[in-house]
Parts: C-alpha cells; sequence; structure tokens
C-alpha cells in the first residue's frame, strides 16, 4: 500500500520527480524507490516469459523442431524476442533509476524519462499482443505428448498478462514525472523571462506611484496658501 501511494504521489524534490543531484546514496531507499520494484518485477516477468518457451516451447518430430504454440514457429520467437528485450531493458532502465539521481542537467533526465516512458508503453502494448497471440495458438494447439511442455506455455501465457500491467505502470510513472518536470520548466522559465521581470517592475512601479499621488490631498497646499494670503494686511503704496 505504501508503495501504491508513492507511486500516485510522485513529488520528489529534485528535477523530473528525482533527487537532488549529487545526494548521499542510500541502497535501502534506492531498492523501495517504486520504480525499482516495478522494474526488478517486470525483469522477473521477463526471465519466465522466455525461460520457458526457450526450455519446453519446442520439440522435436519427424527430425523438425516444432512449436508447441499450434506448431507456429512465430508464435515462439516472437514470445522469445519479447521476453529476452524486455530483461535487457528492464536490467537497463534499474541502472538508469541510479544514474538519474546523479543527473545535473535538466535535459538528460527529461530524455531520460521520455525514454522510458516511450518504450514502456510500446513493450506493454507489445506484451498485449503476445498474450493475445500465444492464447489463441495454444487454444488450437493439439496437447503434447503425455502433457510435456503444457505447464511451460500456460506459464508463459500468463506471465505475459502479468507484463501487460508491470510495464504500463511504468509508463505511467515516467508520464507522472514528465507531468511534474514539465511544470518546473514552466514555472522557471516564467520566473526568468527579462520580458516578465520588467513587466512585473514596470506594475510595481505604476501601483506605487498611483499610491503615492492619491495619498496627499491635491487641496492642501493652495489651501495654506490662501490662508497666509488672506492673513495679510494690505498695504497703501507709497508715491
Amino acid at each position: 500500500m505504501d508503495v501504491l501511494n508513492q507511486i500516485l504521489n510522485i513529488n520528489a524534490g529534485g528535477a523530473y520527480g528525482g533527487g537532488k543531484a549529487g545526494g548521499a546514496f542510500d541502497p535501502v531507499t534506492f531498492a523501495m524507490k517504486p520504480q525499482v520494484v516495478i522494474r526488478a518485477l517486470c525483469w522477473l516477468f521477463s526471465i519466465v516469459v522466455f525461460g520457458c518457451i526457450s526450455s519446453e516451447g519446442w520439440v522435436e518430430k519427424d527430425g523438425k523442431e516444432m512449436c508447441l504454440y499450434n506448431n507456429d514457429g512465430m508464435a515462439c520467437k516472437y514470445g522469445n524476442t519479447i521476453g529476452i528485450f524486455g530483461f535487457l531493458a528492464s536490467m537497463y532502465f534499474i541502472g538508469g533509476e541510479f544514474m538519474f539521481e546523479r543527473m545535473s542537467s535538466v535535459k538528460s533526465r527529461k530524455r531520460y524519462v521520455m525514454g522510458d516512458m516511450a518504450f514502456s508503453a510500446a513493450w506493454a502494448f507489445l506484451y498485449f499482443i503476445a498474450f493475445f497471440y500465444l492464447w489463441s495458438q495454444w487454444s488450437a494447439a493439439p496437447m503434447p505428448p503425455q502433457g510435456i511442455g503444457a505447464g511451460s506455455m500456460k506459464t508463459a501465457i500468463v506471465f505475459c498478462f502479468f507484463n501487460i500491467f508491470s510495464w504500463a505502470l511504468c509508463a505511467f510513472m515516467a508520464y507522472k514525472r514528465f507531468l511534474i518536470g514539465a511544470g518546473d520548466e514552466f514555472t522557471s522559465a516564467f520566473e526568468t523571462d527579462p520580458a516578465n521581470v520588467v513587466h512585473q517592475q514596470a506594475y510595481s512601479y505604476s501601483m506605487d506611484n498611483d499610491n503615492e499621488q492619491y495619498s496627499a490631498s491635491p487641496f492642501g497646499q493652495p489651501q495654506q496658501g490662501m490662508e497666509q494670503q488672506s492673513g495679510m494686511e494690505y498695504q497703501q503704496p507709497t508715491y
């Protein structure tokens, strides 16, 4: 539940939802990060997918290797391919999370977050295709002799289904980071824009002048002058 709350409320002190660059590294804190936990699940699920297919997905029949998914070699190759690349990408992104805290450049963090979001969304979609593809081929496939390999084929299908949600969750977390970074960039750009600073100063100066003009009575000095003039006596001019 705590991990879920952290996923839904990603709001760290650094740019794009990361920590401050150059901070101390804590292995326990790093291992408990939602991004690292979900990536580890993607890594494990991908191992199960390509491990089950590569180990028992192929049987030799009449001197030829046949795929247990209805003798469709493309089904086994497709499942193996996305499983292997998902396994490698998961390790890459776990390492990327370690380096993310040390990226002092905001542009580097932005490129990493955008790449994470795009790849995770694409792999969630590919696993979505794999789930229905393998499931449809297995439904039409005959039962292998003595049921050897049937459990592994079903397990690969189930973990393809799990991978859909794990990779989609990674894409969602990257999207949350992107929104945080975009908001920070907009705020900092507005505050540091010279044109905005000039406008703010001009507006403040105008308001100060208006307050000074209306703070004093416009008829104060003329009235005092008239009173002084009325108090003076008329002197007869001498010739």
